[in-house]
């Protein structure tokens, strides 16, 4: 009987945290151009640690990173409003 509420307790559990985990999408993608536009700087940061940069020529006028941003012109157009200090990266780390 304790093994079964056991299983029953765990499953539950299982089933919330996936459901939850899923309800709240970080990030919205355009079906035509497959770019992403991110929530915020934390979302985008989970996929991209140094930011997104819009070109390799572009530096970080924030101080000192601990990552190099992906460089991406288009991916940095769709989460501009992401670059805070205007230098051309979005959500530097």
């Amino acid at each position: 009987m304790m093994k079964r509420l056991l299983k029953v307790v765990l499953s539950f559990g299982l089933v919330l945290g996936i459901s939850y985990g899923a309800g709240g999408s970080a990030q919205v993608v355009d079906a035509k151009t497959k770019i992403v536009k991110f929530k915020n700087c934390k979302d985008m940061n989970k996929v991209y640690k140094g930011g997104v940069a819009k070109s390799s020529k572009v530096k970080n006028k924030g101080g000192k990173t601990k990552y190099k941003p992906f460089v991406s012109k288009a991916l940095y157009d769709a989460n501009k409003a992401r670059d805070r200090d205007k230098d051309g990266i979005a959500c530097e780390r």
